[in-house]
């Protein structure tokens, strides 16, 4: 019986790392981003969730080329990051990092976004008359009732970086050991003709997303019975 290779646990276990590290970078960027986008009157409000949202239409492949571009020898990034003599960030963890957190940018945002915008602007103020100052207010009042919000931004930014395949393809390759995850793993055994070893690994993400989409139907339903 043909079970995974010695080669596929390096890549579920940089999968999985890189999957933790991105959804913790994300909720931290995300938070104060969707907050300001749910509360903003300002005219550029348009425009910053547009470009926020941008990496759920491109195709994978042309962001991956794009931040193979900033991040290589001649991007301005990659001209930086050779200066300060941390060499360039493509092909390696780190790319690979900043790539999954650009294109999962869209899938930790809008379901906070959404979760701030329902809370409404009420226990805001409400907070503000008990002199509540406003970054209390926000961690005290805010962050509590978004809460649903930031479960579902975890759980899709992390199933959402397991998946991904063709900005990680583009930006890291398929080093063994650095910037081979599962997708890639999977990929390098079809070329192979490895039919066997890729049906178990894809036969585990199809279990995994099926999982993945039963969490967020439960978290989604709390709420809801939490209402009635």
């Amino acid at each position: 019986m043909n079970t995974l290779s010695t080669e596929a646990w390096p890549a579920i276990t940089l999968t999985l790392q890189l999957a933790s590290l991105t959804t913790l970078i994300l909720l931290l960027l995300a938070t104060p981003l969707a907050w300001w986008l749910s509360q903003t009157h300002s005219p550029w409000r348009s425009v910053v969730a547009a470009a926020a949202t941008l990496p759920l239409v491109l195709p994978p492949t042309v962001l991956g080329f794009y931040l193979l571009v900033l991040l290589g020898p001649q991007g301005w990034v990659g001209q930086l990051t050779t200066a300060m003599g941390l060499g360039t960030l493509s092909f390696s963890f780190s790319g690979l990092l900043i790539g999954s957190v650009v294109f999962s940018l869209p899938f930790a945002v809008q379901p906070i976004q959404h979760a701030f915008e329902a809370m409404g602007r009420r226990p805001m103020e409400v907070a503000a008359t008990l002199r509540a100052r406003p970054l209390d207010a926000f961690i005290s009042v805010a962050l509590p009732l978004a809460r649903p919000g930031l479960l579902t931004a975890a759980v899709l930014s992390f199933a959402h970086t397991v998946g991904e395949f063709g900005v990680v393809l583009m930006l890291g390759g398929n080093i063994p050991g650095q910037t081979r995850v599962v997708s890639t793993q999977i990929y390098g055994h079809v070329e192979a003709m490895e039919y066997a070893q890729a049906h178990w690994l894809a036969a585990g993400m199809v279990v995994f997303s099926f999982l993945v989409l039963l969490a967020l139907m439960r978290l989604q339903r709390k709420p809801d019975r939490l209402q009635a």
